[in-house]
């Protein structure tokens, strides 16, 4: 049996469009492999749970509330994280929210202070593969963007996602997921688990 000594909490992140669920859900499949206990929670999800009772209906409403609102909810879905005690714990979130104020982290001190994170993850993948996959998506309410758009997305989340590292003092890693490699992106994660050949 595959264990950890403690509790393994990764925040891994990506804009819409990289392939985010897909690896994720890739990744828990490997893991579960190991006979390692893991749960990932949708930092988004947990916060809608929390909206829904201030009134809110759809999730993509979610960036339309103040950053006041917002910060609060970002608050109440750490805690409900952070007091998970599987083996690995896998926090899918995004690095930024776009609001009318301008790009608001995903991931402020006060959120990262609770969750105390081991270590974080980008998922990332072409601009142009982004961009064709948010135009076949009809799952989610997206709005329409330019490659030039989503471009300036992958930098925004890697700056935020670097200062969250330097605030944390944990390690972060890129890994790209390449159309039909969902795998190699999988055991890319693994690996920054410290789960390596096989192990």
């Amino acid at each position: 049996m595959h264990y950890l000594a403690e509790s393994n909490r990764i925040i891994i992140v990506g804009i819409p469009g990289v392939g985010k669920t897909t690896v994720v859900s890739r990744v828990v499949e490997l893991l579960k492999e190991k006979k390692v206990k893991v749960s990932v929670s949708i930092f988004g999800t947990v916060m809608f749970d929390e909206a829904k009772k201030k009134g809110v209906q759809n999730r993509d409403d979610l960036r339309k509330l103040s950053v006041k609102e917002q910060r609060e909810l970002q608050s109440m879905a750490a805690r409900t994280i952070a007091s998970i005690a599987d083996d690995v714990v896998i926090v899918d979130t995004h690095a930024f929210i776009s609001t009318q104020e301008g790009f608001y982290p995903g991931l402020p001190h006060n959120v990262l202070e609770i969750l105390n994170p081991d270590s974080f993850i980008m998922i990332t993948a072409r601009p142009e593969e982004i961009y064709n996959r948010r135009m076949t998506d009809t799952t989610r309410t997206r709005d329409i963007v330019s490659i030039d758009t989503i471009k300036k997305e992958l930098d925004v989340t890697s700056a935020m996602l670097s200062t969250c590292s330097i605030l944390c003092g944990s390690p972060i890693k890129m890994v790209l997921n390449t159309e039909g490699k969902v795998d190699e992106a999988a055991k890319g994660i693994l690996s920054a688990m410290g789960f390596n050949n096989g192990t």
